[in-house]
């Protein structure tokens, strides 16, 4: 796999598609971080981190709205990749509709969203459009 941030992404898509309630993913420590990020903004409605084998595994429990079963995330996407990285200055960094949804960042002090990045005042690499 050359991408597992994209693979990640996918995943949680094609979960979200189907109306699935949860989702496993293979763990890593960026997918880790990620998933704290969402869940802190509120975008998943809990997670836990399970090791079983050498990888170990992410389960992600969806969140959905109770009247209306609309998800919480309507939109991921991908900026970031392999082939194209995108890094920005911290006076650079990208809002996502206006404020509304979050740029998730890899920074220096770890993994973050793009209001956190610019209070901070450090850049990095724009890994993915939530909202």
């Amino acid at each position: 796999m050359t991408d597992p941030i994209a693979d990640y992404l996918t995943r949680l898509r094609n979960a979200i598609k189907a109306s699935h309630r949860i989702v496993e993913i293979p763990a890593s420590n960026i997918k880790k971080e990620i998933t704290k990020v969402l869940h802190d903004k509120g975008y998943i409605q809990n997670y836990k981190f399970e090791q079983n084998g050498p990888q170990g595994s992410i389960k992600i429990a969806l969140k959905y709205n109770p009247t209306s079963k609309q998800n919480a995330i309507v939109s991921l996407e991908r900026v970031s990749t392999p082939g194209l990285r995108k890094y920005v200055k911290h006076d650079e960094l990208p809002r996502v509709i206006n404020g509304l949804g979050i740029a998730i960042v890899s920074t220096s002090k770890g993994v973050m969203t793009d209001k956190e990045a610019r209070t901070e005042g450090i850049g990095g690499e724009v890994l993915c459009y939530v909202y």
